[in-house]
């Protein structure tokens, strides 16, 4: 995959912030993504400190990959859902001042049905942010988990056009019993990030694992985003680990080798 950009998420190093920026720069990567609720949240930084912030990282060479605003509740969820959405355009506003153009989080539970009133509620939802989006300019993309990839893609088509896209959360997928390949098949023109994760499948169980030796097949899964020309970040998450700096230092590798 020419001109791969390969990101770090700075929660998978169990780092300060700071000192896993410095860490993400030793091990190889090109950026980072950053979880704009746990590590960095929107309106913690001055305009001094935003610069500081911009200066460590031109630094050590680093830009933002994407911003991660996981919420307790999806968008399906009408309790509090005015306040959720707020807070992800917050999140969305944050992301620009740090130079990054993708906040990623998970929508909540897709209905199959388009008759149904939390499918209603997502399509309000996601348009409010994605209109927001365009206006600041950052996308929204949601993480694929355990809903089909045919109801995420009809949800995505029931929005205005180019205005929230997708993340590929390999490891999301297959913990909740989809397929990895038939996502990017489905879901593939509208991909605006990866995540380099995997995990495996086995009598019931499902597990985390170290990039490479799951059932994600990523070089298969990167090979086929190139054919809808996905130019975007390639960020790696190691979650599940115990050590997990040796590990993202191998994954690092392993995807310059691709």
């Amino acid at each position: 995959m020419p001109g791969v950009r390969i990101g770090i998420q700075t929660r998978s190093l169990r780092q300060p912030l700071k000192q896993a920026l410095r860490t993400a720069a030793r091990l190889g990567a090109d950026g980072v993504e950053i979880d704009a609720r746990a590590e960095l949240r929107p309106g913690e930084l001055s305009g001094t400190g935003l610069r500081e912030f911009h200066k460590l990282l031109d630094d050590l060479h680093l830009r933002v990959s994407a911003i991660a605003f996981p919420t307790r509740r999806g968008y399906d969820v009408s309790d509090d859902l005015e306040r959720r959405v707020q807070a992800t355009q917050a999140a969305m506003r944050f992301a620009r001042e740090l130079r990054a153009d993708v906040v990623i989080n998970r929508v909540g539970q897709v209905p199959a049905e388009a008759r149904d009133s939390r499918f209603t509620r997502l399509v309000e939802a996601l348009t409010a942010l994605g209109t927001y989006g365009e206006r600041v300019g950052a996308r929204f993309a949601a993480q694929t988990g355990g809903d089909r990839p045919q109801d995420l893609a009809r949800l995505i088509d029931a929005l205005p056009e180019d205005t929230v896209g997708v993340d590929l959360h390999p490891t999301g997928l297959i913990l909740g019993g989809q397929s990895p390949r038939d996502a990017v098949e489905v879901l593939g023109p509208h991909v605006l990030h990866v995540h380099a994760c995997d995990a495996v499948r086995d009598a019931g169980r499902s597990l985390e694992v170290e990039l490479g030796r799951g059932s994600a097949d990523l070089p298969e899964l990167l090979g086929r985003l190139t054919e809808f020309d996905y130019r975007g970040w390639i960020t790696i998450e190691r979650r599940e680990s115990a050590n997990p700096i040796a590990e993202i230092e191998n994954a690092v590798a392993y995807l310059r080798a691709l």
